[in-house]
């Protein structure tokens, strides 16, 4: 890096535009001016150690590295339209994080912020907590290791998604996505992956209501459900092995599922008839 910036107050509007080739640590972008895109614009910046307040600071802004840095929740919509970069150790607190942003590296983050990750492409989470409505809406090619969400509708229309070894508490998840593998996880919600396409789950443990229903060429391999109900509704092209009690299966149209337990299995649709097979316990 050819110039380092430090223990520095940063106020104005677009402060530190167009910055290249910069280190800027052990800062604070705050103030009464207010300034909005303090770091709008630059090229191979490493921001280190540094406390941001204002909004949109970081828009346009390509090959970076955030380490250490807490954004504030006034710190709104911190990074837009950015790409090549790395976020480590630091906290995100506003709303609408990250946005149309690709080839984007997280890692030992804690991240608070409503409405993040939309619309992205190419983003690695690892050993992170976030708490998100709306995680991740309509992004491509999203990779999840070792990651504890809490939120309410995610992954809605993501595609090419691989989540692993994560812990997912949340609600109307993967609702019209495409391409996803879950791995050895816990997903905890309601109304789980309907109208999803290729959704696949190995080795998880799945909780709540009326999951897995409307989906399509949906596979299931050794994993637990407990206590779900009216799971697999209209859902076609299913190859289902689950462990654990289950409440209810409701017309399943096509496809296998086997169980070891479920206390009722309904078949009274009027519209579509179901043909799935199911074997329950020794029937398998």
């Amino acid at each position: 890096m050819k110039n380092i910036i430090e223990n520095q107050i940063f106020s104005k509007e677009r402060d530190l535009y167009n910055l290249k080739d910069t280190i800027v640590q052990n800062c604070k972008i705050e103030g009464e001016e207010d300034g909005e895109s303090a770091l709008k614009e630059c090229r191979n910046i490493h921001v280190i150690n540094t406390e941001l307040k204002l909004r949109y600071p970081l828009w346009h802004d390509h090959t970076f590295l955030i380490k250490d840095c807490h954004m504030y929740d006034t710190c709104r919509a911190a990074l837009w339209y950015s790409t090549n970069g790395t976020i480590s150790s630091s906290k995100l607190h506003g709303i609408k994080a990250l946005r149309e942003c690709s080839n984007i590296s997280i890692n030992h983050c804690d991240i608070n912020s409503d409405e993040f990750g939309w619309k992205c492409n190419d983003i690695i989470m690892a050993n992170t907590k976030i708490n998100s409505a709306y995680l991740f809406f309509d992004s491509n090619n999203i990779t999840l290791k070792n990651v504890e969400f809490k939120g309410k509708y995610s992954f809605q229309y993501v595609k090419n998604l691989i989540i692993n070894e994560s812990i997912l508490d949340t609600k109307d998840a993967f609702w019209h996505s495409k391409n996803v593998v879950i791995k050895n996880s816990v997903v905890k919600g309601e109304y789980l992956g309907w109208y999803s396409e290729d959704l696949t789950l190995i080795n998880c443990t799945i909780t709540g209501l009326q999951p897995l229903c409307y989906c399509k060429h949906l596979t299931l391999i050794n994993c637990t459900m407990v206590g779900c109900d009216l799971a697999f509704e209209n859902c076609t092209n299913i190859a289902a092995e689950v462990r654990g009690k289950m409440k209810s299966i409701k017309n399943p149209l096509s496809g296998s599922i086997k169980v070891d337990e479920v206390e009722e299995i309904i078949f009274d649709n009027e519209v579509y008839e179901g043909q799935a097979e199911i074997f329950v316990g020794n029937k398998n």
